[in-house]
């Protein structure tokens, strides 16, 4: 009944609140961004801070695709006198869905080539390498005149009706936070989900008991690679001009949200990203449109709000608060004894 209600409701939002479908495909988008950055850092415990990577090479791939098939790029990326592209609609769609298509398999590949090497590093070492990932891709697409180099690029001209685009782009990003959630549901159900914790549990132990860490690891990368490249390539579109370092490579917006959102709702949990996507994103919202001029400063406090008041997130609070709501079962507290449910209680 509660999926059935959330489809509901999100189906029926955009057309009772057209004015927002922007900030609500968003919101989309920033789930997207929140269960994919939980596989490693949640379910895992590899805090990454380069899955921006992949989100920028998405969003490039899609757009270069869109004009590739019918233009040719480099013309249309001229700084001066550039080529016009104005695709009819079948074109739009035809260049979209296989941008998209090519844009996960490039994004995959990216994680796969990167992943056996970053991967066996451990700790700060792995965050802050993934880090330089990030940066690195930022300046190599700042320098590269084939995709408008630091002028950045724009994607095609939605050839839709007015009002059409945001009603398409929405739609389209909650196909891809619905696709991802259960997806991941499905994979954390099963030997995966099982080898990955044990991972974030203890590594150490995990290879001593025959499993192939790296490889886990990698894969887990990959997948997260794969709904990245999505993302980035309907972000992209979303937004209609791609800028390397404050659009595609971003690391210190969509790089730094997707890790606070994760923590914000409870990471290493199915459902802590998506309220702390739904949460930080209203939230931000509100400060753009109330505190214009300060909503980074405010924007700065909450970050320092979550880190500080909520490190296990909103529902391990709420699991702390109301055990008994999240399966616990708690034996009254005797003399001497303790009603700490991981002390005194049994699941």
């Amino acid at each position: 009944m509660g999926y059935l209600a959330i489809l509901i409701v999100s189906v029926i939002a955009p057309l009772l609140f057209p004015a927002y479908q922007t900030q609500m495909a968003f919101l989309w988008i920033m789930v997207v961004l929140a269960l994919t950055w939980d596989i490693l850092g949640g379910q895992m415990g590899y805090n990454s801070f380069g899955n921006i990577l992949f989100f920028g090479v998405g969003m490039y791939v899609t757009a270069v695709l869109q004009v590739g098939l019918f233009t040719d790029v480099t013309a249309y990326n001229a700084a001066k006198g550039g080529e016009v592209l104005d695709p009819t609609l079948g074109e739009y769609l035809l260049g979209l869905g296989v941008g998209l298509g090519i844009a996960a398999i490039a994004a995959t590949a990216c994680a796969a080539v990167f992943g056996f090497g970053m991967l066996g590093l451990r700790g700060h070492y792995f965050a802050i390498g993934t880090l330089g990932l990030g940066i690195a891709a930022g300046e190599i697409a700042a320098g590269w005149d084939y995709i408008g180099a630091g002028s950045g690029m724009v994607p095609p001209r939605f050839p839709g009706e007015t009002g059409a685009r945001e009603e398409f782009f929405y739609y389209l990003s909650f196909a891809l936070a619905i696709v991802t959630f259960f997806a991941l549901k499905r994979i954390y159900a099963g030997r995966f989900g099982l080898a990955i914790n044990a991972i974030r549990d203890d590594e150490d132990k995990a290879e001593a008991m025959g499993i192939h860490t790296t490889r886990y690891k990698a894969v887990g990368w990959c997948i997260a690679a794969f709904f990245l490249g999505i993302a980035g390539g309907i972000v992209g579109n979303i937004v209609g001009f791609i800028a390397p370092r404050d659009v595609a490579f971003a690391g210190v917006t969509y790089g730094v949200w997707m890790v606070l959102m994760a923590i914000l709702g409870g990471k290493g949990t199915l459902w802590g990203p998506v309220i702390g996507a739904a949460v930080f994103h209203i939230t931000q919202e509100l400060f753009w449109t109330y505190l214009l001029g300060w909503q980074r400063v405010a924007l700065g406090l909450l970050i320092v709000v979550i880190v500080v008041f909520f490190p296990q997130g909103i529902l391990g609070f709420l699991r702390e608060k109301f055990p008994e709501r999240f399966g616990y079962k708690v034996q009254p507290k005797e003399a001497g004894g303790s009603a700490d449910p991981a002390e005194g209680g049994a699941r």
